[in-house]
């Protein structure tokens, strides 16, 4: 759906995010734009609509992790099109190739992780660290693939919390709801997905804990934010 509404007008956003990859003239916020113009309109197409709560809850200063659950492909565009700060993520390396997704990744400058290799993944933890030091903001999933339990989450894997505990940045649970709907399920009927930006962590409350203890305190505030949203509590 989002291809064939967008068939005309897709070779040329496809160049405008491809131009700002390659050209080293357009600063992050320039490029974050571009791409956050392309999300809006493609999720439009695709009769998708996003609804975002707590967004006063993302910092002010830059310099912060987002680290949500992971239901599919299309969660980064949920954040794309909601997030009003330009921010990078960890893509798993076998997606970079992707038509898109492949110029998204240059010109938000992600970082591709092979998680079969772990010297390359401890590579990537310590290259987000200094960025993260220097001011960028990044998304990284913590269990690690997607769930394919709908809104059920897997286990956090304890590593990918060393980036902020380095850094000691503010930690951001995000909880994805329902967007796996949109590329998983065989329908082009309208869908919402909800996104919902917690409380940030701070390192004073999380720096006297252990990687594990940072993932499983995480993904129960993503438990618990969803389980509220279920029962019609509010946000």
């Amino acid at each position: 759906m989002m291809v064939l509404r967008l068939f005309l007008k897709a070779p040329y956003y496809l160049y405008c995010i491809w131009k700002c990859g390659k050209k080293k003239e357009y600063s992050l916020e320039e490029s974050y734009a571009c791409v956050k113009k392309v999300t809006k309109a493609a999720n439009r197409a695709g009769r998708v609509g996003i609804e975002a709560y707590g967004l006063e809850n993302i910092p002010k200063e830059n310099g912060f992790i987002f680290f949500p659950n992971h239901q599919g492909l299309f969660d980064v565009l949920v954040f794309l099109d909601s997030c009003p700060v330009p921010f990078s993520f960890v893509i798993k390396k076998e997606a970079c190739n992707i038509i898109l997704l492949k110029q998204v990744v240059a010109a938000l400058k992600a970082i591709p992780i092979d998680r079969e290799d772990l010297k390359q993944s401890l590579q990537v933890i310590n290259q987000m660290t200094e960025e993260v030091k220097k001011g960028r903001n990044f998304l990284i999933f913590a269990e690690g693939t997607r769930s394919r339990r709908g809104n059920e989450l897997l286990p956090f894997k304890g590593g990918t919390f060393k980036s902020a505990v380095k850094a000691r940045c503010p930690i951001v649970p995000c909880a994805l709801i329902d967007s796996f709907k949109p590329f998983d399920e065989k329908s082009i009927a309208p869908v919402k997905v909800k996104l919902i930006y917690l409380k940030p962590i701070r390192y004073e409350e999380y720096g006297g804990l252990k990687t594990n203890e940072i993932a499983e305190m995480v993904k129960g505030r993503i438990e618990a934010a969803i389980k509220t949203y279920e029962s019609g509590g509010k946000m």
